[in-house]
């Protein structure tokens, strides 16, 4: 079934409303005193910088902190001695790399003004080098007990409020959800906002509180004695523990294909590894942490781990049911809970210091813990050594090599680093190669995009009056990343592969369409495919609002090649009958469109078909302009309310673009009018903005901002943005 978005191929090219044109963007002035200029960090890692383990280089990242726990930067090589097994090795590489982001950068939340009720900044994206810190923030919500809950919440928020800074790419990560709209890493805090908000207690491995109340009715008649109630937790322990270290090992996966240092902060209530009654348990749940260690030592993945139950109190508590007990029965069940508690802390603390992280507990401010964690992020030694052929000699057993890490210097030091590795060859790890689904579902699945074929996407949120709320999302596809090969008669074809599912914010899937596709194309056609690329539609009908995330990937049959992209659409609730906006589809003003019919572009490119210069769907899609260039805009604005005595809405629109959190040009505020609209909840809003010749080439937010002077305080301002890019 198709569904109708008249602004993306016909509202469009016809937004050139003289009356409603904003005036042209001036370029701020960019100056700066010399005495104020900031030396600028170092840029993160290149590839060839990758903090890996190869048979040719041993790479290892360490901090250094001085008898203070201050972190000491200025050490040279011959200061240091790293040793493997034991046995002094040569530094043939060596750097500090500071990671954390420039302390003086803004950090934008609102605009200037001081108005409470002024519409909200637009997140800005970030660029890879513009990245200055990774960190996977794992909520273990199959580990946390209701009371853990409600305290992991309050830190994430004021983490996202006040400790998050400009470069921070950041992803919260629950163990008991999907890989859905919120498992993404990203800068933008509204999905880091909605995320936390599906943070909550579940049917875990934890229960009310942390520890489970003392009855007399739960004390075994013999010591030997095994109730069926035990048994059952010890199962759900043993099924949730696999569980937290299997999502655990899809994000250091993940993590991998970055370059330079990257963290993870696991935030749960303990994960126990030793059980007396089942070694074979034990065994299972080591091995599975050992091989995660090893996967995190080779990804350069550092795992921080934070108890959140804080400081728990192991004595007698109010909950705690005694009656009937004899002394030694309450003494050896406190002693049970202290057991336990030491048990579930030391698989923490197991994966923190086998990683070169820090585990955190007994503290009861978990703010100070993420803030302990994050001062460790400033900066780190990145150390190198070739290893030995005895290293990874595959003829022998695959050994594990411990590494060890002296500061030469006079002094107190603290070196915490990972504790060594397998002697496992990067050919020996590499993975057997992927059939073609498994590489579809790799990419669609993996927190990052794949770039083996290049796609730009642009989704946008829209509601119809028959058909409900949609998702509208064009897709670009870079001919030139496929692959064509010639046939008779002049023609060129290419196969390719969709595959595009759309995610909801509990990770479950809730709509996907695939299928293998054939083009032929020839003449000027073919041309300027390579040139030009060409769009695909995807229309998804959302029942329910919320977030969402649309993921899509394309393989090339003949070279196997893969891209990916996703983009985040947050759906309000029509229903409530607030003042609401769709998506802003931008697209090129086309300053010779009203003398010439408009032209539409199919899904798909086929012979003889007529491909206009500037194709309006895939400047939309792409979302790429020319400085001078006249940019159009449309969207929809639902649900104003209306003057009893007209009948009509009272409407103040305004336009806004921003540049690295920062405004720099406010257009005017301009009065709506609805003339000629039949359908007053659903009207169709639009203008053109030109932008100025002399704008910096790079990426830029505009924002759209309506006012319902007829409508509340509290509800009467409405935003909705999207980013675009300047080109050279």
């Amino acid at each position: 079934m198709k569904y109708r978005f008249p602004l993306v191929l016909i509202l469009l090219p016809q937004l050139t409303i003289a009356s409603l044109a904003q005036q042209p963007v001036r370029q701020p002035a960019q100056t700066q005193s010399s005495a104020g200029q900031r030396s600028a960090p170092p840029p993160p890692p290149q590839d060839d910088e990758v903090v890996r383990i190869t048979t040719k280089l041993v790479q290892v990242d360490a901090v250094v902190t001085d008898g203070k726990g201050k972190l000491v930067t200025d050490l040279k090589p011959e200061e240091l001695q790293i040793s493997e097994d034991g046995k002094p090795q040569t530094i043939t590489n060596f750097s500090y790399y500071v990671a954390a982001p420039d302390p003086a950068a803004p950090v934008a939340t609102r605009t200037t003004t001081s108005d409470k009720n002024a519409p909200p900044v637009p997140p800005t994206r970030l660029r890879p080098d513009q990245v200055r810190r990774t960190m996977a923030l794992v909520v273990d919500d199959l580990g946390l007990s209701f009371q853990s809950v409600y305290y992991v919440r309050r830190a994430l928020k004021k983490f996202v409020d006040e400790q998050m800074q400009p470069g921070d790419l950041v992803a919260i990560v629950r163990t008991a959800g999907g890989m859905g709209a919120l498992q993404q890493f990203t800068s933008d805090k509204r999905l880091l906002y909605a995320a936390i908000e599906r943070v909550k207690w579940g049917f875990g491995r934890s229960g009310i509180s942390a520890f489970a109340p003392i009855e007399a009715s739960l004390i075994p008649a013999d010591d030997e004695e095994r109730r069926a109630p035990e048994d059952v937790d010890q199962l759900r322990e043993d099924l949730f523990a696999v569980g937290t270290l299997g999502a655990l090992n899809y994000v250091v996966r993940g993590l991998r294909e970055l370059p330079g240092r990257k963290s993870i902060l696991l935030l749960s209530d303990g994960i126990k590894i030793f059980n007396q009654d089942d070694p074979t348990r034990t065994d299972r749940v080591l091995q599975n942490m050992k091989r995660l260690v090893d996967l995190a030592n080779r990804s350069s993945v550092v795992i921080y781990t934070m108890d959140a139950r804080g400081l728990q109190t192991l004595s007698l508590q109010a909950s705690d049911n005694v009656a009937g007990m004899s002394p030694e029965q309450v003494q050896r069940q406190l002693s049970n809970r202290n057991s336990d508690l030491l048990d579930s802390q030391y698989g923490l603390s197991f994966l923190a210091e086998q990683t070169g992280g820090i585990a955190i507990r007994n503290n009861n401010d978990l703010n100070s813990g993420v803030k302990r964690v994050l001062e460790d992020q400033k900066g780190y030694y990145l150390i190198g050594y070739r290893p030995d052929d005895s290293t990874f000699d595959v003829r022998g057993r695959r050994k594990f090599h411990k590494l060890s890490l002296k500061v030469l210097r006079p002094g107190k030091f603290n070196v915490r680093m990972r504790t060594g590795f397998y002697g496992i060859s990067e050919d020996e790890e590499r993975p057997a190669p992927k059939t073609a689904p498994q590489q579809m579902i790799s990419a669609l699945t993996s927190p990052f995009g794949s770039s083996g074929v290049h796609l730009r996407m642009t989704s946008l949120f829209a509601n119809d009056p028959k058909v409900g709320s949609i998702m509208r999302s064009l897709l670009h596809v870079d001919g030139r990343d496929l692959t064509f090969t010639e046939q008779p008669d002049g023609w060129h074809q290419t196969v390719f592969s969709i595959m595009a599912v759309t995610f909801g914010d509990n990770g479950g899937v809730v709509d996907q369409v695939g299928y293998t596709h054939t083009m032929r194309v020839k003449g000027p056609t073919y041309q300027r495919i390579l040139k030009q690329g060409f769009v695909y539609f995807v229309t998804v009908p959302i029942k329910k609002p919320g977030a969402y995330q649309m993921r899509t990937a394309l393989r090339d049959q003949a070279s196997s090649r893969v891209g990916s992209v996703s983009q985040f659409v947050e759906v309000p609730d029509f229903k409530k009958n607030r003042l609401t906006l769709s998506g802003v589809l931008v697209t090129a003003e086309d300053p010779e469109a009203k003398s010439r019919p408009a032209k539409t572009a199919a899904p798909t490119a086929n012979a003889g078909q007529e491909i206009p210069d500037t194709d309006p769907a895939a400047i939309a899609a792409v979302r790429q302009f020319q400085r001078g260039q006249s940019m159009g805009y449309g969207y929809f604005i639902y649900n104003p309310q209306l003057n009893k005595a007209t009948g009509r809405p009272q409407l103040v629109t305004q336009a806004r673009l921003f540049r690295d959190g920062k405004l720099v040009f406010t257009g005017k505020e301009i009065p709506f009018d609805a003339a000629g609209q039949t359908d007053l909840k659903r009207l169709t809003a639009g203008a053109a903005l030109r932008l100025g010749t002399e704008m910096a080439p790079g990426e830029y937010t505009f924002q759209v901002v309506v006012t319902d002077l007829l409508a509340k305080e509290k509800y009467r301002t409405a935003t909705q943005w999207i980013d675009f890019e300047i080109m050279k």
